[in-house]
């Protein structure tokens, strides 16, 4: 079993955002799929997809949903920044500050995590 936390970083402002955003998901469904013990955390502009992804107004809801017990959470301080906190929290999605109100990436690294960012 592997450990690997995947990081979503993108926007949702192109394409390519979206296509990040996909490859991540897919990760996070195969990992999931295999018995992997996989985290999905939102941060920085990624925290822009929470409410995009769990209001199912993107063609990746469908994907989002497949792991949706797989996120861990959204940073708190950038969901604060790029305005969208109280989507996040009626998401249901966790807030996370665990450094100076952010994730602990370090945290999954000395777990034993891959992290991955996208």
């Amino acid at each position: 079993m592997e450990k690997i936390a995947v990081i979503i970083l993108a926007d949702i402002e192109t394409h390519g955002d979206m296509g990040r955003v996909a490859n991540a998901l897919e990760l996070a469904k195969e990992a999931k799929e295999l018995g992997d013990d996989v985290r999905v955390i939102f941060d920085g502009a990624g925290t822009r997809w929470v409410p995009k992804l769990y209001e199912g107004d993107s063609k990746l809801a469908p994907l989002y949903n497949a792991v949706a017990d797989k996120v861990t959470g959204a940073c708190e301080y950038c969901s604060a920044a790029f305005g969208v906190i109280d989507a996040v929290r009626a998401s249901g999605v966790p807030l996370l500050s665990e450094y100076d109100k952010h994730p602990s990436l370090r945290k999954l690294v000395t777990e034993g995590f891959t992290v991955l960012t996208f």
